[in-house]
């Protein structure tokens, strides 16, 4: 097969870690283009490679690029949301205009998966179940709503970054986030804070919606071991292979958040085979509403008594699972081998 570039953050694990196993499958390793280059267009993409574009976060300086800002953002600091989407496009179509070989992940998949108002709507069209959800740009125009409990996403946040676990009832608002904030700013923190005061809800949320939202009806999740669950599931050319259950005590299951993985055999097989399969069948689905893409991460929700289920989000770079296995392949090994599989016609 071809060589392959990828461009991402020099020496980020994302990036070493696709490369490791690229050479571990015979490949020459891959050549690497920087996102800081690509953001100031000076860069060259080696002629007939495949390109992988690989996430550009954790770098302050290409954060604040993307943006277009003249500062880059405080550590954590939720700002700029919409730019930076804008900004990340338009870099990754300066990549696609300077490849003269395929891209692993076309950039209107990139741009539809990036936007959750978009990526639902895409989902709902092909008849993947979603959560009902409307756009917003405001806490009263989520209040206005009715809606007793919501979720509250930033339209082009990740990470959880901004993500707004909301209640109403009896006169009380309760709201779970890992947002906070200080001096006229907000800030994303590693941990989730319960907040019942309606007036720093409002203003998180009102800080937020300057970026637009994305505001869906609470579906709830099963639980196992006493804790809340959903799942990360990694399609690959199609096929549902790398899972990881999330749990949590809050409403938020991001791992990065303090939370933890489950015990998946144990949950699948309280799920049960049957329903197991529909649910891997969904992500499948979901993932297919991408068609251009090798690879996507989506989110699954199940419901308590997992008869129902829903998927959350489609994630463009949902495939960094750490020491997660599937015949003896991680996901990166598991994509290098489908592009060897897809070269040769199989």
């Amino acid at each position: 097969m071809r060589p392959i570039t990828v461009v991402g953050i020099p020496g980020h694990r994302r990036v070493t870690m696709f490369r490791a196993a690229a050479v571990a499958a015979g490949l020459p390793e891959p050549a690497v283009v920087g996102w800081r280059d690509v953001c100031a267009g000076d860069f060259t993409i080696p002629a007939g490679t495949v390109v992988r574009i690989e996430s550009p976060g954790e770098d302050a300086e290409v954060d604040r690029l993307l943006r277009g800002a003249a500062r880059p953002a405080g550590h954590g600091e939720i700002v700029g949301l919409a730019a930076w989407y804008e900004g990340f496009v338009a870099a990754a179509r300066r990549v696609e205009r300077a490849a003269t070989g395929p891209l692993i992940t076309p950039v209107d998949d990139l741009a539809g998966m990036f936007d959750k108002r978009r990526c639902h709507a895409r989902l709902r069209e092909h008849g993947v179940a979603v959560p009902d959800g409307f756009p917003a740009n405001s806490y009263a125009e989520v209040r206005a709503a009715g809606w007793p409990r919501v979720f509250v996403k930033p339209a082009h946040g990740s990470s959880a970054s901004g993500v707004v676990a909301l209640a109403f009832g009896r006169g009380r608002v309760s709201a779970y986030t890992s947002a906070v904030p200080d001096g006229g700013r907000l800030y994303n923190e590693l941990r989730v804070h319960h907040y019942t005061d309606e007036r720093t809800v409002a203003a998180i949320v009102d800080r937020l919606g300057a970026d637009g939202l994305h505001v869906e009806r609470w579906f709830p999740k099963a639980a196992h071991d006493g804790r809340v669950f959903d799942l990360r599931v990694v399609v690959i050319a199609g096929r549902a292979g790398h899972v990881v259950a999330r749990t949590s005590r809050t409403p938020l299951t991001n791992l990065h958040l303090g939370n933890a993985r489950g015990d998946l055999p144990a949950i699948r097989a309280a799920v049960g085979e049957e329903r197991w399969a529909a649910a891997m069948a969904t992500c499948e689905r979901a993932a297919a509403c991408f068609p251009g893409s090798l690879h996507a991460g989506v989110d699954l929700m199940l419901a308590p008594g997992h008869a129902e289920h829903a998927v959350a989000e489609v994630n463009a770079f949902g495939d960094l699972l750490p020491g997660l296995l599937v015949d003896g392949r991680d996901t990166y090994a598991a994509e290098i081998e489908a592009l060897q599989r897809l070269a040769v016609g199989v």
